[in-house]
């Protein structure tokens, strides 16, 4: 069975930006959201996605990827201040996104509620987490008939995950924000077993390749270092879980390996941060095996031996920044507000000082406007500020880069690839440069980038696949076999079986539906049969169990002959004999109008002269042969019809030619005649032209002189039941209604060769 449905892609959010993800799939009637984020270059309302474009109520379930504000952070908004709650959705992520979801959203609460752009209030957020499904890697979840999916390893962050759904056996991909190298505690991003027809695939660093991680915790740690020599303070902007861990496992080896160092301290300022990092000592079973042996050792690698949490009493920045050297991390990341921007402001003129950008910067914050080393910088009280901190880049961002993102795109090896989490302008030179890779391999894979708001649909013409069970399953079936039983639809996923097994497997059951019209005629029953015989060919003729006469049409519709002037059709109702009983009664209810009725009845005489008089089965094969012979003759011109006498020891030996035979003559000498065996109806002819001819021929005139009656069988034989076997013609009664028409046609030359 082949469909063909279209794929609705909708990006809120994330559409030719990094920012706000939320991802709208919409298949067959059902509507799963992909990550609900922030813009973090933006406040308050403007922050979030579109969310006004979506019938929320609609939605079947929301996947979270992980708990990174600009995946996670609109969750709460869109179930407590949209019409969420008033549909039957559900939302999901990973165990650990949803450990430490829970203080970034109380962080995110409390640094927002003193102004007037809050999002909502710490009693929403609360309602908000307790309706969140966690959910383990691997693990298949069915949020609702029609729609499943699995969460794979994604890297990136602390249960980061991807998503591999399945809605209506279409599979999509989305990757969410995932890295394909492995670092000092998390696995690198998995390749999904099953091939998905659709990938939507972050393209955050477009084609720029990022140096390896060696070099980069070199350079790194180098650098740092010589900060430190110069009698300077370090600032590392991060944000407080994800790349911060990362960073700190390196300084905590690099100072254990330094004695010098010793004195020098590490702090980490953010409360956020100490509280998640009993999430990290939670879930070291979902790290990497480098801390995963450790931990077994008894040696837990997330209680640093020279790394502390910072107290933040009031004027902590002032402390610091007129204190020894040191490394600061602070969050956030981009520098919009917060530790990092305060120790930032106050470090900015001393060129001792120096700021290590770590991670991926998105357009608009002050993260990405100091790269260019500016002269100065505006405070957050509006003031002028000369900048004198060096400031340098290092990407610890846990986002694939060209070769990875390529490489993964390529094992996926799904027909449609649609780019998000992504500038317009890095977004752009992705899709050029996949587009000449599988140009030059020759292969057909679309690669899309849609805006903000912009409906990407996809076709798709997939085959649908129905598994036979019970007793259909017992034999295996051969080729060009042909397998009738009941369809049974389900929450997309198709069953074929018999009919006898649909109480066992299905819980329902199967009746028999019997139509009875009776019809007032003024006509005589010799007339009724006549006219019967005419249309359909040979009908059966008998007696009900009360005795009432009936003729049964095609196997399939009873007329009896219930009273004078009076006939009762019956028929069990199935596709096809509805059909066969609508022509029944039209032939009968026109009888009395009939021309060939008013002949006949203008005077007493017999029928037997008419073609379709009653004849024996004899002479209907000699008649049907003849039909044949006329119609060959009508084509060809001169038809002879080979009767070999029995015992005819020459014919004997002549193989084929010892059985009854038409032969079309082609020309004076027979070389090129055509042999028609009337038993096999097989052609055999010298000139392969000529043969193909006559068999074409050959098909036309069987198909021209059956009757009805003989091109078509259903329902039940009038045949007593001790009957000989052989002259039933039809099917047991309690497989009417799962026969198909291939299963009840039967072509001429069956009954021909009868």
């Amino acid at each position: 069975m082949a469909d063909s449905p279209t794929l609705s892609v909708t990006l809120l959010g994330a559409g030719q930006e990094v920012g706000r993800s939320c991802c709208v799939l919409q298949y067959r009637g059902k509507t799963i959201v992909c990550d609900t984020g922030v813009h973090p270059a933006y406040s308050g309302m403007a922050s979030l996605p579109f969310v006004d474009e979506l019938d929320w109520s609609t939605v079947d379930a929301i996947l979270i990827t992980h708990f990174h504000l600009d995946h996670a952070a609109a969750l709460t908004y869109i179930m407590e201040k949209t019409n969420f709650r008033d549909g039957k959705g559900k939302v999901y992520m990973t165990h650990p996104t949803k450990a430490v979801h829970k203080f970034m959203m109380q962080d995110f609460v409390r640094t927002s509620s003193s102004s007037s752009d809050a999002l909502f209030t710490p009693l929403e957020m609360n309602m908000s987490m307790s309706s969140i499904i966690p959910v383990s890697a691997h693990q298949l979840i069915t949020p609702c008939p029609g729609v499943s999916f699995i969460p794979y390893h994604a890297g990136h962050v602390l249960g980061a995950c991807m998503f591999l759904i399945d809605i209506a056996g279409l599979k999509i991909l989305y990757t969410g924000d995932y890295s394909r190298e492995e670092d000092r505690h998390l696995v690198k991003a998995e390749v999904p077993p099953v091939r998905p027809d659709v990938l939507i695939v972050e393209s955050t660093y477009g084609v720029q390749s990022l140096e390896g991680r060696d070099e980069k915790e070199l350079r790194f740690t180098n650098l740092v270092h010589s900060i430190i020599r110069r009698g300077g303070h370090v600032l590392l902007p991060t944000f407080a879980l994800g790349r911060a861990q990362e960073l700190l496992l390196i300084l905590d080896e690099y100072w254990k390996k330094h004695p010098d160092l010793h004195n020098v301290p590490i702090y980490y300022a953010s409360n956020l941060a100490r509280k998640c990092m009993a999430v990290y000592q939670t879930y070291i079973h979902t790290m990497n095996s480098n801390i995963r042996s450790r931990f077994a050792k008894r040696d837990n690698p997330f209680v640093f031996k020279h790394i502390s949490n910072l107290p933040q009493p009031r004027g902590w920045e002032r402390k610091i920044a007129d204190g020894p050297p040191c490394v600061v991390l602070a969050s956030p990341g981009f520098l919009q507000t917060g530790p990092s921007r305060e120790l930032l402001e106050l470090w900015a003129p001393d060129s001792r000082n120096g700021l290590i950008i770590t991670g991926y910067s998105i357009e608009g914050t002050l993260a990405r406007d100091i790269m260019t080393e500016p002269d100065e910088i505006i405070g957050l009280k509006g003031n002028t500020i000369p900048r004198k901190i060096s400031v340098d880049y290092l990407s610890f961002s846990a986002h694939v880069d060209y070769s990875q993102n390529s490489e993964f795109i390529e094992l996926v090896k799904a027909q449609h690839v649609v780019l998000v989490h992504g500038e317009q302008t890095a977004m752009g030179r992705l899709k050029a440069a996949m587009t000449a890779k599988f140009k030059d391999r020759d292969e057909d894979v679309k690669i899309h980038t849609p805006r903000n708001l912009e409906t990407l649909e996809l076709s798709f013409r997939g085959e649908r696949v129905a598994k036979a069970i019970g007793t259909l399953a017992n034999k295996a079936p051969q080729e060009n076999d042909i397998i009738s039983g009941l369809l049974v639809s389900k929450d997309y996923s198709y069953t074929l079986l018999d009919p006898r097994d649909l109480k066992d497997f299905a819980g329902l059951s199967t009746c028999t539906v019997t139509q009875r019209q009776k019809i007032v005629l003024g006509v005589g029953w010799d007339l009724v049969r006549w006219h019967l015989e005419g249309m359909y060919g040979s009908i059966e003729e008998g007696l009900d169990k009360d005795g009432v006469k009936v003729i049964r049409v095609m196997g399939a519709v009873d007329v009896k002959h219930t009273a004078e002037h009076e006939l009762t059709l019956e028929w069990d109702s199935t596709a096809s004999n509805d059909m066969i009983a609508d022509s029944v009664l039209a032939l009968i209810t026109g009888i009395d109008k009939s021309p060939a009725s008013v002949k006949l009845t203008s005077q007493q005489h017999s029928h037997t002269h008419h073609p379709h008089s009653d004849h024996h089965e004899g002479d209907q094969s000699i008649t049907r042969i003849q039909r044949i012979a006329w119609f060959l003759d009508a084509h060809f011109g001169d038809v002879e019809l080979h009767m070999p006498e029995i015992g005819d020891e020459q014919d004997q030996e002549q193989g084929d030619k010892s059985e009854p035979a038409l032969i079309v003559r082609m020309d004076d000498s027979g070389e090129a005649d055509a042999h028609i065996n009337l038993v096999t109806l097989v052609v055999s002819c010298p000139s392969d032209t000529m043969r193909k001819r006559v068999e074409a021929v050959l098909d036309m005139a069987i198909t021209t002189v059956s009757s009805l009656a003989g091109s078509f069988a259903t329902g039940v034989s009038m045949a007593p039941e001790d009957a000989d076997p052989k002259q039933e013609k039809s099917t047991s009664p309690d497989h009417t209604d799962t026969k198909t028409v291939e299963d009840t046609m039967t072509t001429g030359e069956a009954d021909i060769a009868s």
